[in-house]
């Protein structure tokens, strides 16, 4: 008798895998209720409400910045560890030899440099926030500045240590989990802001609020179909030359090797780069008080002339930087060569890097297109709908959300699969056998 779907997930170890994940997440939120002393909470959360680099930070955090929680630099030093090693494998050949051709003893030293950075980013960090808040703190004095950059320290170390228990069972990015948890905790408060704006308008706004409904799901859609779109470069290996060849070893056309490329490989960084850089004269004017910096923040800043041209340039860029980061089409085209595997109607070398080269030259058109349109969307519907709570990162976190549901959804298929096999008893049968 055929088993059903729950019992064959009960039957598998996948629902303690789901239970310890859950528990981890619950406990990376627990620091976000545990408050710093001595600040006032509510000026300071009043204060980062306009939006910025502080408020997108604050909504990665899950609102933990806000609060002033222990857990506020959340998971942020250790992706700013790892973007920064990405950039710096791309001038130190040592560092992407260490990861490449090093074997898992390269890849640990790597994790290792990665766990220092982030030690180091979460210490200047948790410094700068102090600071930060120095005019909502009374007693502002060595002692206060050291007690919390320990405690912001420590919190951030705990997160990035639950973000690594998750990757271990496998059924999704710890880093990414929790940046999901984080931005998903605070949709039940945008809704209740969203219906509470349009109530409030005269007569009401259910005119404004259903182009605003209609418009995130709409955007949801985008999000998704772009996500999942990517362009399939077919690649022949030496030894399955002919279609016969191909057909006779089980393959087809359908089924044929090939390179797939994503339309937005480069995710929600461009976005991010872009509102960080964008938000630095504001920064600069806040710390400094320079009438000169303030000025050039009100230019770039959002509702400024510039801000817009300047956001669809620089995610133009970023992005263009970032897919090229990622895939190098030299390095890709040596290891196509290696194994001996070509592009149809393409020499292997040069010809395939250029050909690849050109073939990500497009795609980064079409997802900078895309990501310019989720950044700009935002503005548009507020404009549209006089509703401000779809404003400042909402295409970005949109995003997000939807690229971890969908990985997450497609690791736990593949879980799901692997566990109607049973294929931790195979190996143990294996073993067996070898004695």
């Amino acid at each position: 008798k055929d088993e059903g779907f729950f019992q064959k997930f009960f039957r598998s170890n996948l629902p303690s895998k789901v239970f310890n994940i859950l528990v981890l997440i619950a406990l990376s939120r627990v620091g976000t209720y545990i408050p710093i002393d001595g600040v006032d909470r509510a000026a300071f959360n009043e204060s980062i409400q306009s939006g910025g680099l502080l408020s997108y930070v604050d909504t990665l955090s899950g609102g933990s910045i806000s609060k002033v929680g222990v857990f506020s630099l959340g998971i942020v030093p250790a992706i700013n560890a790892s973007i920064l090693l990405q950039i710096l494998s791309t001038i130190f050949p040592s560092l992407k030899k260490m990861v490449k051709e090093e074997g898992s003893a390269g890849r640990d030293k790597y994790k290792q440099y990665e766990k220092f950075l982030a030690l180091g980013f979460a210490v200047a960090s948790g410094i700068g926030q102090a600071f930060y808040l120095r005019p909502y703190v009374a007693d502002f004095d060595v002692y206060w500045v050291a007690h919390t950059v320990f405690l912001l320290t420590v919190g951030a170390t705990f997160v990035s240590f639950i973000a690594e228990e998750i990757d271990t069972y496998k059924l999704g990015n710890g880093t990414s989990l929790l940046i999901f948890t984080n931005i998903a905790s605070s949709i039940p408060l945008s809704i209740g802001q969203t219906l509470q704006a349009s109530q409030s308008q005269d007569g009401g706004n259910e005119l404004g609020l259903l182009v605003f409904l209609v418009s995130f799901l709409l955007t949801v859609v985008g999000v998704v179909y772009v996500q999942e779109g990517e362009r399939k470069i077919p690649i022949n290996y030496a030894r399955f030359s002919t279609k016969n060849q191909r057909a006779a070893a089980g393959g087809s056309q359908a089924g044929q090797p090939h390179l797939p490329f994503k339309v937005n490989a480069a995710g929600v960084l461009p976005i991010i780069f872009s509102s960080s850089f964008l938000s630095l004269p504001a920064a600069v004017a806040r710390f400094t008080h320079s009438d000169a910096a303030l000025a050039v923040a009100k230019v770039t800043g959002p509702g400024g002339p510039a801000y817009l041209p300047l956001s669809v340039a620089l995610i133009i860029y970023f992005n263009y930087f970032y897919t090229f980061l990622q895939l190098e089409p030299k390095d890709l085209a040596e290891q196509l060569k290696r194994q001996g595997a070509s592009i149809p109607q393409v020499r292997p070398g040069v010809r395939t890097a250029e050909h690849i080269s050109q073939t990500l030259e497009r795609m980064s058109v079409l997802g900078s297109v895309f990501l310019g349109g989720l950044a700009l969307t935002p503005g548009l519907i507020e404009a549209v709908t006089q509703l401000q709570t779809f404003r400042g990162f909402a295409g970005t976190s949109l995003l997000i959300l939807v690229g971890v549901a969908t990985d997450t959804a497609r690791r736990l298929r593949a879980e799901f699969q692997l566990a109607e096999y049973d294929v931790d008893r195979l190996y143990e049968d294996l073993d067996m056998r070898k004695l």
